[in-house]
This record gives C-alpha cells, sequence and structure tokens, in this order.
C-alpha cells in the first residue's frame, strides 16, 4: 500500500509513502512518522498516526504561493476529510466535478485506487485533517434508510470511487473539539490506539448524524447559498481573532447581512450560536495552552481575552468539568 504526491508538472515525485497491509504491523499497536512541508514551497508539517484499520493525518501549511500537486493511492479506503482551514479545490476523473474544500468544511469519500489532483491557495495557512479507514470498518457504522447513504454503499459494493454527498458540511465545534483530543493525545503505544479508535468513532458518529439530519430535514435547505458563504465568513472570522469581542450587528455588517439572518443562519448551519462558538473557541485555546504551553491561569486567562481569571476559571470549569488548575504543569 503506498500513496504518492507529485508536483504540478507531473516531472518531480515529491513524497511515496507506504503503509503495512490495512495499516497494520505485526511489531507495533500504533506507528508514528511525520513529513516536512518543505516540498510544497512552504513551511509546516504533515503528521500520521496508523493503527490496523485506521490511518490518522493532519498537518499545517504555509504556502508561499498558489500550489498544484497531483496525487495518486494504490489502495481501497474510506475517507473522513476534514478541512479547518484554508481553502482547497480537488479534482479527478472520478468525480463529476471540482470539489472546493472551504474553511470549516467535511465530507466523506470512497476510493479504490485513485488519481487525482488539488490546488492549495496560499492565501491563508492551509490546516487539513484526514481519517482513512478499510471499508470493512467504515461499514460497521453507515446506517441504511437515507438516499445518499444507500448510494454510498452501493458505489462501496462495486468497487465505484464515489463522494458521499455533492456537498460539503459544515465542522461543528463538538467536531472540533474531538479532532483537538486526537493531535493533543499524548498516550503511548496500545492506550493510544484504543483511545484514537473511540475517538474515530465518537468524530464519525457526529458526521453521520449531521449528514442524516440536513438530507432528511428541510429546515436545512432555507440558507441561501450566498448566505452560507457569509456564515462561513463570520466562522472564519471568529477563527482568526477569537480574543476580539465584536457585536452580532457588527459581524453582520461586516459580511453584508442582518443580525437576524446570522443568529438564524449561524445557528442552523453549525448547531451552534455565534456566541456559543466564539465561548467554545476561546476555551479549547485555553485547554491547549494549558496542556501543551505550561502556562498558568492568569496567564491563559489574559491571552485568550478574559479581563477576570475567577470569570475564566467558572466558565472553564463549566465547558469541561475541571477548574483550568487542574490542567497546569505540575497540578
Amino acid at each position: 500500500m503506498k500513496t504518492r504526491i507529485y508536483d504540478a508538472d507531473l516531472k518531480d515525485m515529491l513524497v511515496e509513502a507506504h503503509y503495512p497491509d490495512w495499516f497494520k504491523d505485526r511489531d507495533a499497536d500504533i506507528l508514528e512518522r511525520s513529513f516536512s512541508a518543505d516540498i510544497f514551497l512552504g513551511e509546516g508539517n504533515y503528521k500520521e498516526v496508523y493503527f490496523e484499520g485506521v490511518h490518522i493525518g493532519y498537518g499545517n501549511l504555509e504556502l508561499s504561493k498558489n500550489t498544484v500537486i497531483h496525487f495518486e493511492s494504490d489502495f481501497e479506503t474510506v475517507e473522513m476529510h476534514f478541512a479547518l482551514h484554508g481553502t482547497t479545490t480537488a479534482s479527478s476523473d472520478y468525480f463529476k466535478e471540482t470539489i472546493k474544500f472551504s474553511p470549516g468544511s467535511h465530507n466523506i469519500f470512497y476510493t479504490n485506487g485513485f488519481t487525482g489532483m488539488a490546488e492549495w491557495s496560499s492565501r491563508f495557512p492551509l490546516r487539513i485533517f484526514e481519517i482513512n479507514m478499510t471499508p470493512t470498518f467504515f461499514e460497521k457504522y453507515i446506517p441504511n434508510g437515507n438516499t445518499l447513504f444507500k448510494e454510498f454503499k452501493k458505489s462501496m459494493l462495486f468497487k465505484k470511487t464515489a463522494i458521499l454527498s455533492q456537498r460539503n458540511y459544515p465542522i461543528t465545534l463538538e467536531m472540533y473539539t474531538i479532532i483537538n483530543e486526537i493531535i493533543q493525545c499524548e498516550r503511548k503505544g496500545l492506550f493510544k490506539r484504543i483511545f484514537l479508535e473511540s475517538k474515530v468513532i465518537s468524530l464519525l458518529l457526529l458526521q453521520l448524524e449531521q449528514i442524516d439530519s440536513y438530507n432528511s430535514d428541510t429546515t436545512h435547505q432555507s440558507l441561501k447559498p450566498e448566505d452560507i458563504e457569509k456564515m462561513y465568513a463570520v466562522k472564519e472570522m471568529l477563527d482568526m481573532n477569537f480574543k476580539k469581542t465584536d457585536t452580532l450587528i457588527g459581524l453582520a455588517k461586516k459580511v453584508g447581512t442582518n443580525e437576524y439572518t446570522l443568529k438564524k443562519g449561524f445557528k442552523e448551519l453549525f448547531g451552534v450560536s455565534v456566541f456559543q462558538y466564539w465561548k467554545g473557541l476561546r476555551l479549547e485555546t485555553a485547554k491547549s495552552m494549558l496542556y501543551e504551553e505550561g502556562l498558568s491561569v492568569q496567564e491563559v486567562s489574559r491571552k485568550i481575552g478574559y479581563k477576570n481569571p475567577q470569570h475564566f476559571t467558572t466558565a472553564f470549569k463549566k465547558q469541561f468539568g475541571v477548574v483550568p488548575s487542574k490542567l497546569t504543569a505540575g497540578s
């Protein structure tokens, strides 16, 4: 099993990654490795974690210019793809049309040997997260009933490359939380594998539930395409500068809509209100700072925009069920 990545002219092979069959290694419960992003004319890295039936990959890239790559793989897989930040456009002869991933969107693919092309925009840093599963692993969890799921299972049955839906779906705060837990996991060996496998299943559950809901509930059809773009624009503003406080009216004006449409549309698209998303984003960032940087509660409180550390402590405990001081170094 292998994946190859080539430059835009198909002259140079940039990466060739080999994997054991079905990601299973006889000598280890879990395997990890990383690649430098220098080969993509930028800075950053891409990390991989894999074990029997599951491959997890994630990376951060800052490109010096728009970059086009060609890629190919020779194995059968189902991929949960999450575009956390930045814009990616993907195309292949297997797909009817070009697929564009905007920041904060996700979808699911099935491929059986695959070649295609991706264009990465250099306008914003690119942050991606993807999980590959064997079809056997995935088939245990895909539900019946929804037409999209039926057609996807049919494609898998006939070994035909497919995308679950022609539209992408918004990454919710709950999904972000699980993704961050996967990335930040510091367990080792079999314990890490057990933890990651449970999180992969939880994340897949959220994806499938959301896709099922959006395709069986007509309330999600009330947003116009231009309104959806504005909701994503507001979300990106919050992601880029979560410490800055702004009113709903102010945010609405910046993207060319009104307060009512913003409140209704954001909740409909992402499952939480603008305030809930903004608050959750700050607290998730705080948790990362406490875990990874060893900062004090007072320092973290200030960095994420809380003027009063006690207010921060109260909000943190309400969100995570534990006071932030329990997560600092040496506690």
